[in-house]
């Protein structure tokens, strides 16, 4: 066994039970990374220098294949379901001899990193990889010690990721070959038979959903996050096609970051240090700071190049929809560095509503807030799937179910109180999808009047103008905006037909309420009372 690279003297691996590699190379460098998968044949140079490599099997994330270990810590407190998985202590300590003796007589990676911009919060992590393009990802998307905090810096947890090891169900207790295990109590997580660098980043993800909320009473959120040239922070959720990294990439703007963070009393902080971008059908014109993102340093997945070039062809999706390009967060020109801010001043809810009934953008008081964080709503659109012939609602909580190994409803208390805390914070709930009628009818509302409205709501300038209030779901939407047409701002004046709009409004509510039932007996009767209010009359 050998080590190379820069490690602390204090690190050994044997106390994992990793035994008899050949050479465990320690935080190396992007460039060095880059050069040992090229010499290993498991990638290729872009044509901008980043490192394009391809995840084999899987190109997503496979939640049905992620477990938590079920004891004592998690067994009361973790909200087991078809989202968390349990798994027994006597698997996991099986899959954990059998993982560590699979890395023997092999070459591995090792890096120390951490999680969490505000040192408050800092969660060391140390990763183990198979693969030295595995690393890099985990070097671009963690946070990045220095050298000198590398020497004394111990792990708090762990996370051994080996694509070649496949587990067996019969002995290991997972559903297939492939699995996501963590353990709360070990603080390890272990990753088999996939080779998605996904899991690693949102099983750390996971990790912090439970211990920042559970044990520090920090709200940890799927959003994305910036600052304003006052100081002033604005965060942005919203699940797929809703336009959440669109409408946070503004170049007036810092980029605290893109996709996950904490909000402690005054401070804002990201968890990564990188981002870990959708890149299909990505232009300069559409994404400008994505795609100049991709340069050397940057690790490209599953995407096609033109034939006979090193040229990619965002457009083909050939191998995934799911095609990614992670980067560290300084290849954004704007990044904030540390990504930390202060307390929130606006929230922006963004949902596409493919059915046109929630306004453009509306107010909510605290209960509406907690009630929509719960519910989480955004439409798939017609036409996007095979068979769809009409919208499909979609309901993820607190937008972003997966992760959250709590029940919602202590997210969304948590959000109450942060609110309670800061009286200032306004909380917009943002509709990017249709208005004048439902997908195929009306039409999709222009981005130039989102980016106005959302702008308008960060200046102050909806502070002081008349609201309306919705009849069915009870928020507030202004009846004026700059460089927005009043017609637009009250969904049921956009339809020809107003009586068809008030039935597809009765049918989005009683979608909600049904959404919400399994939630209900531990919500509390402030986000049970923000309910819509289905009319007997429709």
């Amino acid at each position: 066994m050998s080590d190379k690279g820069f490690k602390s003297p204090n690190a050994n691996l044997e106390t994992i039970g990793i035994k008899n590699y050949t050479t465990a190379y320690w935080n190396l460098t992007p460039a060095e990374l880059t050069q040992h998968t090229l010499d290993k044949g498991m990638g290729r140079l872009t044509d901008t220098g980043a490192l394009a490599v391809n995840t084999g099997k899987f190109t997503g994330r496979s939640p049905k294949d992620k477990f938590t270990v079920k004891d004592a810590i998690t067994e009361h407190t973790v909200d087991w379901s078809d989202i968390n998985i349990p798994i027994s202590t006597e698997h996991f300590d099986q899959i954990l001899k059998d993982i560590t003796a699979y890395y023997a007589g092999k070459e591995i990676y090792v890096r120390d990193a951490y999680a969490c911009a505000d040192p408050k919060h800092r969660l060391n992590i140390r990763i183990v990889n198979e693969t030295p393009w595995a690393n890099l990802f985990c070097n671009d998307l963690f946070l990045r010690p220095t050298r000198e905090e590398i020497e004394s810096q111990e792990p708090d947890w762990i996370i051994l990721q080996a694509p070649g090891f496949e587990a067996n169900p019969e002995i290991h207790g997972t559903r297939q070959g492939n699995f996501t295990v963590v353990n709360f109590t070990k603080k390890m997580i272990l990753i088999g038979g996939s080779a998605y660098t996904g899991e690693m980043k949102k099983g750390i993800f996971g990790v912090l959903n439970y211990i920042l909320p559970h044990e520090k009473g920090v709200l940890s959120m799927h959003c994305s996050a910036n600052e304003g040239k006052n100081g002033d922070v604005a965060l942005f959720f919203g699940l797929s096609g809703t336009g959440k990294t669109t409408l946070s990439a503004d170049p007036n703007r810092k980029l605290i970051g893109d996709d996950e963070h904490g909000w402690d009393q005054g401070s804002v902080f990201n968890f990564e240090g990188g981002c870990y971008a959708k890149c299909i059908d990505l232009t300069e014109e559409k994404e400008p700071q994505i795609y100049r993102a991709i340069k050397p340093g940057a690790l490209v997945e599953n995407v096609v190049f033109f034939e006979g070039t090193n040229k990619i062809n965002f457009a083909d999706a050939s191998i995934t929809e799911n095609t990614r390009v992670a980067y560290p967060i300084d290849h954004i020109e704007n990044a904030k560095i540390p990504s930390i801010g202060g307390n929130p001043k606006n929230i922006f809810f963004l949902t596409c509503d493919a059915y046109a009934i929630l306004p453009p953008i509306s107010k909510l008081n605290r209960g509406q807030a907690m009630y929509h964080f719960i519910s989480g709503y955004t439409a798939k659109v017609a036409g996007t799937e095979v068979g769809v012939t009409e919208p499909q609602t979609t309901f993820s909580a607190c937008f972003g179910r997966a992760f959250l190994p709590l029940h919602p409803t202590q997210y969304a208390e948590l959000l109450g109180k942060k609110l309670d805390e800061n009286p200032d914070v306004n909380v917009w709930l943002v509709n990017t999808g249709w208005s004048g009628g439902p997908y195929g009818v009306g039409s999709r509302t222009k981005l130039s009047y989102t980016r106005a409205m959302i702008t308008a709501a960060m200046n102050g300038d909806l502070d002081n103008v008349a609201y309306e209030t919705h009849p069915v779901f009870g928020v507030a939407f202004p009846t004026s905006c700059p460089g927005v047409p009043d017609e637009i701002l009250n969904p049921r004046k956009t339809w020809a037909d107003k009586e068809a709009y008030d039935k597809k409004a009765a049918e989005l509510a009683q979608l909600f309420i049904n959404n919400f039932e399994k939630y209900a007996d531990k919500a509390n009767a402030e986000i049970l009372a923000a309910a819509p209010k289905v009319p007997e009359n429709v």
